[in-house]
């Protein structure tokens, strides 16, 4: 159990959040929520010791372990992928190290075999002779294939790293678990086989995720930052969701009533003050129209900010929007990524390219927005389409010199800098941050930016590849609804299910032996037997394995 008492925290003189008082117990999964700058990796960082708090105390219980999700990718380069899973459980890696050490000895003494055989009965009583294959399927699960368990970390690349060090922190049954964003960088299969861990880990779990099907999945509790508070809900993303709103209305409404109350006594005030007979009576008023103003109290600022997504078309979409037909394309190495690939796009579409072969479907989105161009096969856009593209790499996009406003004045048809500046601020670059430079922005503003240029083209066909990576979820919220709303046809892919399912009306996944292309939501898609017995005979010999979780 871990226990926060009073727990105060502030940066330069500006407080995140005070008097805090939290419980954390075996066998639940507390979701942090927060805006950006809220302070919800900071709190992490408090728990676990990273980071010094100003007042008050946390208190975990003796002799428990706590596992953190690393957040350097550099720090294991020099050890074995194995070797970095096996450090999160500290005991059972120095023993094995300890042990590999002796055996490695020339000379052999009668102390090393007594200091080995106790070694041995640690390393057996801490599942050491299990733990190769228990790493090897972890590792697996999250998708890291098995070509690369044998391999040093620094052979590994970004997204790899990031399954290895998940493993670390989940390795050896800690008992309590801090992960910090845990599925970026994670596929929909890896993220599936992560709930279905945690929903099986009988320990505690606090975790900071923008993903809102996986804390629905995996929540129990939901710890809010905001207003300078951390508050505790019961239940997972919805449920806090679905509270706050009530909570929200109730503090409007009574504050509407209060305000109409005291604004009927004002006037009985004002109208009879100076009436003998009504004198007593407008006294009487006065002093309740006191109390009423002095508990009026005004309702709190949420530090919560919701970008404006609204993608307007300028024409409506004909007949003919998107015909592919026998499009090849091998990457630099020669690894086909797409093999006569045909697919026809409807003007009510909204697909969802899903499944596990991602080069792939950034392959097709480039190739049909002019990126790439296929070794053989055509496509073609409809005379009435216009087209407009999300890229999964956007940082070519930002190699300049303007600041944010002169970048987005490149692509409106409205050149006054008011106005311009006045659709920056609804996209959350408000101020002078609408003159930062472009090249300085963080993943996020960047997709913001985007979004922004995406919204004034005016196009009727949106092609995203992996939209919601680095957004926040009031971000993954605004555009979410921007994009159900859409009138439209919508080409994307994401690692987010509830944007998934929200969103897609087509579900299109390519695989090494062809596309499964179904008219339905997502969940639909992954709980139908037929495309599962179509999914295993498509996969089948390639020895991949894809698992959803709904």
């Amino acid at each position: 159990m871990i226990t926060v008492s009073d727990v105060s925290v502030s940066f330069s003189e500006k407080p995140l959040f005070k008097d805090v008082n939290l419980k954390f117990n075996k066998g639940n999964c507390y979701g942090i929520t927060g805006a950006n700058g809220a302070g919800k990796s900071t709190f992490l960082k408090l728990l676990s010791g990273e980071l010094e708090k100003d007042s008050g105390e946390i208190f975990m219980t003796p002799g428990e372990r706590m596992a953190v999700l690393k957040q350097d990718h550099f720090a294991f380069d020099e050890y074995s992928v194995k070797d970095t899973v096996m450090m999160g459980f500290p005991r059972l890696y120095e023993v094995s190290k300890a042990r590999d050490e002796i055996y490695a000895k020339a000379d052999f003494t009668e102390e090393d075999g007594i200091k080995s055989a106790e070694l041995e009965a640690e390393f057996g009583e801490l599942g050491g002779y299990e733990a190769e294959n228990q790493i090897e399927q972890m590792l697996s699960g999250l998708g890291l294939e098995e070509e690369h368990h044998d391999k040093m970390m620094s052979e590994l690349d970004e997204s790899q790293k990031v399954r290895v060090l998940l493993a670390q922190a989940i390795y050896g049954n800690p008992d309590a678990l801090i992960l910090d964003e845990p599925t970026n960088g994670l596929d929909i299969e890896s993220i599936t086989w992560l709930e279905n861990f945690l929903l099986d880990f009988e320990n505690t779990v606090i975790v900071v995720s923008h993903d809102r099907h996986f804390l629905n999945t995996v929540c129990t509790f939901i710890c809010d930052i905001d207003y300078g508070k951390i508050t505790q809900f019961s239940g997972n993303y919805d449920f806090w969701y679905q509270m706050t709103q009530v909570m929200q209305r109730q503090a409007h409404d009574q504050q509407k009533k209060t305000e109409e109350k005291m604004k009927d006594l004002r006037e009985f005030i004002l109208r009879f003050s100076s009436n003998a007979s009504k004198a007593k009576q407008a006294t009487s008023r006065k002093k309740i129209y006191d109390k009423l103003a002095d508990s009026l109290e005004e309702i709190p600022i949420s530090t919560r900010k919701f970008p404006y997504v609204n993608f307007k078309a300028d024409r409506e979409i004909g007949n003919n929007v998107l015909e592919c037909k026998n499009l090849c394309l091998k990457d630099a190495d020669g690894t086909e990524l797409l093999k006569n690939f045909s697919l026809t796009v409807n003007r009510t579409d909204k697909i969802a390219f899903v499944g596990i072969e991602h080069n792939s479907v950034t392959a097709l989105f480039d190739i049909v927005n002019g990126v790439r161009k296929p070794d053989s096969g055509e496509f073609f856009w409809g005379q009435t389409t216009s087209q407009t593209y999300l890229p999964r790499d956007n940082s070519e996009n930002f190699n300049n010199d303007m600041n944010i406003t002169e970048w987005l004045k490149q692509y409106s048809k409205e050149q006054d800098d008011a106005y311009v500046r006045g659709f920056l601020g609804r996209m959350l670059f408000s101020g002078d941050e609408s003159l930062k430079k472009v090249k300085v922005l963080s993943g996020g503003e960047k997709v913001r930016c985007m979004l922004s240029k995406m919204m004034l083209s005016g196009a009727n066909c949106i092609t995203m590849d992996d939209p919601t990576n680095h957004l926040d979820l009031e971000a993954i919220q605004s555009l979410n609804e921007g994009l159900i709303a859409f009138p439209g046809v919508l080409l994307f892919s994401s690692h987010d299910h509830e944007f998934i399912q929200s969103v897609a009306n087509r579900i299109v996944e390519i695989t090494p032996n062809g596309i499964i292309d179904r008219m339905m939501s997502f969940d639909d898609y992954i709980t139908d037997p037929q495309v599962s017995e179509l999914r295993a005979k498509l996969y089948e010999g390639t020895g991949k394995k894809i698992k959803y979780r709904v």
